[in-house]
């Protein structure tokens, strides 16, 4: 009894120890951060027709759930022919209870909701009139010798320009004088002056309108486009939606604006009255030269400066801002895609609380084995650099978020990859940006049959893609990387002025929409382009700065500081630029006085614009004469206050006199960007070149490193030597290396350093079909892999879907420190299984993953689930003259903008093509 008694007591004892422990706190490990929703990838949601319903909705929100997505943005368009009854009016109750079932059932499955405020693009819709729509600047020119009467009215001549309002009438004489005939224009247009001598010509200036509609319109959603330039006109845009909401808050994350497309918009009716008070002079007298074609005229490039940056102004102020404080009311956020606008694009993304970028045709990366099929190009390259203005906005501006429209024409409809996909969206990451949206995926109701429900411009991120079973691996990943993109703060040394006058002093055209597609007329030949290239290239991580932001900037412990929470900058530099004002020269001297340290690599010659041109050209010299540079080690030097003005060519010279190191380890050809949290820094390195990198990188931080994987999720404590960390990185991935002065206690990162002798898989493979179509294909034996679509069954050349390869190997002894299985070519992604456990999915380049511990000695099983491309099934479809798109306003069509015809497309390799190798490491 006593013995029963000691050991109950024991056993006890034994009990409430392992309580005790497993109460104790765990130890001191690095972990990812927790993935919040907006970390995930989330994507544009096309509403085609707004043919929506609830059952619809649900399943299809589950489904995104599911597949990892963090988000979905509404964007109505137009509808499907033939589903006409099912369409829903925009904002109209029925659609509003749409909206609502939306957020609700969102919320319940962890999704966020932004929402489009409008249809298609860009802002417009039934509620602008003709007097609120997009505006343009008409020009009627007439000629009158000494004695003449105009024998016409002053009417505009323009076809369908029923409310063009006449604005200014201005006549030169034969020596340059000129003269207001506005108020001697009678009601029906009759001109009431003639010229005493000589002949003159005579400018009527007319606010006309584009006409413009509202492209790509949902029902509900038609109409003019809105002119961004007139606050009573976004006022009355806005009052729709205010008035459908109850002037109440809807759940709406963001608002969303696309990219500014308003063509033509050259005027707002209320402009003359604008610049004379923006810009100090009467731009009525200046018509001539306003509308001139000349393009090397100094003094009309000056005007046109002016008109450009009166433009500015007036979207900036009357649209961006105005649209933002509307949203606040309803307690929601605003995310911008500002590129394309006629103003500068730092201060527009800096308006709203999320800048947004987007990336339009794909870039060519030296990864091999990356497909890049000539005929499946854009003929546009996606720049890094142009992406910078939008996370330039985000970081100066201290937010959190910097979004991206990501892999719009990445490729050719139904050819795109996820292992195209990965490097596009890193090369998003080393240009700031933190989250992607997809563009995107198209609500589509179960009952349209294959392929649904797909928008014209998409790389179709939707559940009837066959590659939908492994959207879960890409999201995964961007998810993982958002999430330590998004946490902290950019950690960029440098802040690079971006001289916009220089851009706007130009005498050819009138207004001057800065798009993505124009990188090669504004901003590549420009000195602070190269700068900013080289910079980049050699190390150094920088944002850019407007006029606006500089002005508002104010020093600290000698760093300037361009907002309360962002993160500062050690040293402001001036690119060769022509043209700036004394105002921002007398800042940048000031933030010097201040304590900040500023390089110039040449002073501005001139100042822009026309009003009081000497006086400003006075004002601007005198500042100049003030820079007394001494030379200090070979370095022009102004010392002023607690800092110091460098003039120097050569940027990075003057940056190394001043301790601002670059990060050398990008001499590798890794490529890199840094966060700082309050514990540490991370470095996110991309491997984008050619070759395998197995190396000691240099770090500008110290401290102790940990690396993170964020295809696999593994992570381990790096080994050192010195201030250097190991990094082995493959071409193709990418690496994260925490930074902390705190010691983690991780486990030690497992380094493939002797690969043995390759372990290739040569048994035969049995290929079982398990979902897609157009029909199920037979089962398979294969003694040696190769593209299903070779194999002797004709169902296959047609199929898209996926199928399971198993096989077996023996493995003689388990004795090695790690294990890599190699897939080598995969069409186009797969999921592995090794003796019943799940490995992952292995859906980019390379192949690879690490499989030690679920090896054996002796027998092994593998398990390989492949997805194909959407391509060899409508090539089937478009040979068999199958009818599966008929849409309104836009049919379906291909990356040229041509007519869609997948029938002479050649079979797409498809399956697990191998060969399959397992490299053991000691």
């Amino acid at each position: 009894m006593q013995t029963k008694r000691f050991l109950y007591i024991l056993s006890i004892g034994v009990l409430l120890s392992n309580i005790a422990i497993a109460q104790l706190p765990a130890k001191n490990m690095l972990a990812w951060p927790t993935v919040e929703k907006q970390m995930k990838p989330w994507t544009r949601w096309w509403w085609m027709g707004n043919a929506v319903d609830d059952n619809n909705l649900k399943i299809v929100l589950q489904k995104y759930a599911a597949a990892g997505l963090g988000g979905v943005e509404i964007t109505p368009i137009y509808g499907a022919v033939g589903f006409e009854k099912q369409y829903l009016q925009f904002l109209s109750p029925a659609w509003m209870n749409a909206l609502h079932y939306t957020i609700k059932e969102s919320n319940t499955l962890g999704l966020g909701v932004d929402m489009n405020t409008g249809t298609g693009w860009p802002f417009g819709g039934p509620q602008v009139k003709p007097e609120n729509a997009a505006t343009k600047l008409i020009i009627q020119d007439y000629k009158l010798s000494a004695g003449e009467k105009l024998s016409e009215n002053l009417k505009v001549k323009e076809a369908k320009q029923d409310f063009a309002k006449l604005q200014a009438v201005t006549a030169y004489g034969p020596n340059g004088e000129t003269e207001d005939l506005l108020s001697s224009v009678q009601q029906d247009g009759a001109l009431n002056w003639s010229p005493k001598s000589g002949v003159w010509n005579i400018y009527a200036a007319f606010a006309g309108k584009t006409r413009q509609m509202v492209k790509r319109a949902a029902p509900g959603g038609e109409g003019f486009t809105l002119d961004h330039l007139d606050k009573k006109s976004v006022d009355v845009y806005l009052k729709r939606f205010t008035d459908s909401f109850a002037n109440k808050p809807q759940g709406v994350r963001s608002f969303f604006n696309d990219s500014y497309e308003v063509y033509g918009a050259t005027w707002t009716p209320t402009f003359f009255a604008e610049f004379k008070k923006k810009r100090g002079y009467d731009l009525s007298k200046h018509i001539k030269e306003l509308v001139s074609k000349d393009s090397t005229s100094e003094q009309i490039a000056r005007l046109k400066s002016d008109y450009r940056e009166t433009m500015d102004e007036l979207l900036l102020d009357n649209f961006t801002k105005n649209w933002t404080n509307w949203a606040h009311g309803l307690k929601s956020l605003t995310k911008n895609q500002s590129h394309g606008s006629p103003g500068n694009l730092l201060d527009l993304y800096g308006a709203v609380d999320i800048p947004e970028t987007e990336t339009f045709g794909s870039s060519a990366f030296d990864i091999p084995g990356l497909r890049r099929d000539s005929a499946d190009i854009r003929n546009v390259d996606p720049d890094p650099m142009m992406c910078k203005f939008a996370s330039s906005a985000a970081h100066t501006g201290g937010k959190k978020l910097v979004s991206s429209e990501t892999f719009t024409w990445l490729t050719e409809h139904f050819k795109t990859s996820y292992s195209q996909c990965k490097p596009e969206a890193e090369q998003l990451f080393l240009a700031g940006i933190n989250h992607i949206f997809y563009h995107g995926t198209t609500n589509s109701p179960t009952n349209v049959s294959w392929p649904g429900w797909l928008f014209y411009a998409s790389v179709e991120m939707n559940p009837n893609n066959s590659l939908w079973p492994h959207a879960k691996g890409l999201n995964n990943y961007i998810a993982r990387c958002q999430s330590i993109l998004q946490a902290g703060e950019a950690d960029n040394e440098l802040l690079i002025y971006w001289p916009i006058y220089d851009v706007w002093n130009r005498a050819k055209g009138l207004d001057m929409a800065l798009k993505v597609h124009d990188v090669d007329e504004w901003l590549h030949p420009t000195p602070f382009y190269k700068l900013t290239k080289e910079l980049s290239k050699s190390g150094y991580s920088f944002d850019f700065a407007s006029d606006r932001l500089l002005n508002k900037s104010t020093v600290s412990n000698n760093q300037l500081k361009t907002a309360e929470n962002a993160s500062p900058y050690k040293v402001l530099i001036i690119p060769a630029s022509n043209m700036m004002s004394p105002e921002t020269i007398d800042k940048i001297v000031q933030l010097a006085t201040n304590g900040a340290t500023v390089v110039f690599q040449e002073l501005p010659k001139d100042v822009p614009g026309l009003n009081d041109l000497e006086k400003r050209r006075e004002k601007l010299k005198s500042s100049l004469s003030k820079l007394a540079f001494v030379d200090e080690k070979g370095i022009s030097t102004f010392k002023t206050g607690k800092g110091k003005i460098i003039l120097s060519n050569n940027i990075q010279l003057a940056l190394k006199a001043n301790t601002i190191n670059r990060e050398e380890l990008t001499d590798s050809g890794l490529q890199f960007i840094r966060r700082k949290t309050a514990s540490g820094h991370y470095y996110f390195l991309v491997n984008h070149t050619a070759k395998a990198i197995d190396t000691y990188l240099p770090l500008n931080e110290t401290g102790k490193v940990v690396i993170l994987d964020p295809q696999s999720g593994l992570l381990g404590k790096a080994e050192m030597q010195g201030n250097k960390v190991r990094v082995q990185i493959k071409s193709g991935e990418t690496l994260f290396l925490n930074v902390s002065k705190e010691q983690f206690e991780n486990k030690t990162w497992t380094y493939l350093n002797k690969a043995a002798q390759k372990i290739n898989l040569t048994k035969p493979w049995s290929l079982h079909f398990t979902a897609g179509g157009p029909e199920i294909p037979a089962d398979q034996k294969l003694n040696k892999l190769t593209s299903w679509t070779h194999l002797n069954d004709p169902k296959l050349a047609a199929f898209s879907g996926t199928g399971v390869y198993i096989s077996n190997f023996n493995l003689p002894s388990k004795n090695a420190k790690e294990y890599i299985l190699n897939l080598n070519q995969v069409d186009e992604s797969a999921r592995v299984w090794i003796n019943g456990q799940e490995v992952g999915i292995l859906w980019s380049i390379p192949f690879e993953a690490r499989i030690g511990k679920y090896l054996k000695a002796g027998e092994n099983t593998i398990k390989v689930e492949v997805v194909n491309l959407m391509a060899n099934r409508i090539r089937d479809m478009d040979l068999k003259k199958i009818q599966w798109r008929n849409y309104h306003e836009i049919n379906f069509v291909n990356i040229n903008y041509k007519e869609f015809d997948a029938s002479n497309w050649s079979i797409m390799p498809s399956g697990l093509i191998g060969p399959v190798t397992i490299t053991p490491y000691f």
